[in-house]
């Protein structure tokens, strides 16, 4: 089968075909700027995460705007960001099992690549995987702060597992990762806000402990577009990873931002869809279904159209209710706002940019499928 691209450069959205991913230019270059004019003044390094867009040219485009690198879950996301110019990453999870981990100590004589661990037989194989790839890895140990996934405990157990990295003559304990993913859709502020000021707190208790013990921890990182002006505010974390804040999915939109100092970012990400059928006065049936956007955070939401709902995804087909709004003939196209922007993303092969209703570049999402 030949390749097939929805987009040319140049060409007018109107004629855009469908289901495909668009970018809007102009929102996201402000939601870049928008988080950069956040951390003014703030002591805090920015390492945003891939794993939302898996894209070098917008890593890049972080990079060149003061962020020190960026993070992602897998070896493969890693390699494809190296591969497109990214000399910076962390792998903000675990890696277990020899193939992964000979490709990411492969991967570390290209790029300085950071890894966590929290099990002492996983260590043990990472110190093993670089010292036949002769490199030194940096690894993180995970500290569980509350979102109950991985990690080790808060306080000893994380201070026994830093002892054995450390130990390791091919492995540099290189610090802690603290995200408290469990927080960033908690919708009302206070809520987030507790969430985090507990994690802070199990923070410091294992820093404490690695100082009392001699061991250098030279940084916390985590944080997430929920929450991440609150992590950077507490003086002990020096590094934070918010990712969705480029596109602002349809679920993140449901939280309570005022108050919370966090900017409201705006939705750029969308998919384009087409009305492929209108069966009934009030519903109408778009060519965008569970294929073309994910739902595990609910359903998608219309864009700029007050009351109509995307209320039913089957494989190749979204239906709408349409509330008595007058249009969606067959043949019109819409945007909509995915419920969440990382699985969603993961389905299409390019974004298509878009700038005042015109196509100005395609960036290939080029870790696409990148989940080993």
């Amino acid at each position: 089968m030949s390749a097939y691209r929805p987009a040319d450069i140049g060409m007018p959205l109107a004629e855009v075909d469908t289901p495909c991913l668009i970018l809007d230019l102009d929102a996201f270059e402000r939601n870049l700027d928008r988080l950069k004019e956040s951390l003014a003044g703030k002591s805090v390094l920015l390492r945003p995460h891939a794993k939302s867009h898996k894209c070098p040219q917008i890593a890049l485009r972080q990079i060149a705007l003061g962020a020190v690198g960026v993070c992602c879950q897998k070896v493969s996301e890693a390699q494809a960001l190296v591969e497109g110019g990214v000399n910076d990453v962390l792998i903000a999870n675990e890696v277990v099992g020899a193939p992964k981990l000979k490709h990411l100590a492969a991967l570390a004589k290209q790029a300085r690549v950071a890894v966590c661990a929290d099990d002492a037989g996983n260590v043990a194989a990472l110190d093993a995987a670089a010292r036949e790839f002769g490199v030194t890895l940096d690894v993180l140990v995970e500290i569980d702060v509350g979102a109950n996934r991985c990690g080790v405990e808060p306080g000893e157990p994380a201070l026994q597992l830093a002892r054995k990295i450390a130990a390791c003559k091919n492995l540099r304990f290189a610090g802690l990762q603290a995200y408290q993913g469990a927080a960033q859709h908690l919708r009302k502020v206070e809520e987030r806000r507790t969430a985090i000021e507990a994690a802070v707190a199990k923070v410091k208790g294992t820093t404490t402990l690695l100082a009392a013990a001699g061991i250098t921890c030279e940084k916390v990182t985590g944080a997430g577009t929920g929450t991440y002006l609150f992590e950077a505010a507490s003086a002990v974390y020096q590094e934070i990873q918010p990712g969705s804040y480029i596109f602002m999915d349809a679920d993140y939109a449901r939280n309570e931002w005022t108050e919370s100092g966090i900017p409201r970012f705006e939705h750029s990400l969308f998919v384009w869809t087409t009305v492929m059928s209108r069966p009934s006065p009030e519903r109408a049936i778009v060519d965008a279904g569970l294929k073309a956007s994910s739902v595990d955070s609910g359903m998608p939401r219309v864009a700029d159209a007050d009351g109509v709902e995307y209320v039913k995804a089957s494989d190749e087909h979204g239906v709408l209710r349409l509330n008595g709004a007058a249009g969606y003939a067959v043949g019109d196209k819409l945007k909509l706002i995915p419920g969440h922007c990382d699985p969603t993303v993961n389905l299409y092969d390019d974004y298509v940019c878009v700038r005042n209703g015109w196509v100005e570049a395609i960036w290939p999402i080029t870790a696409r499928g990148a989940v080993w």
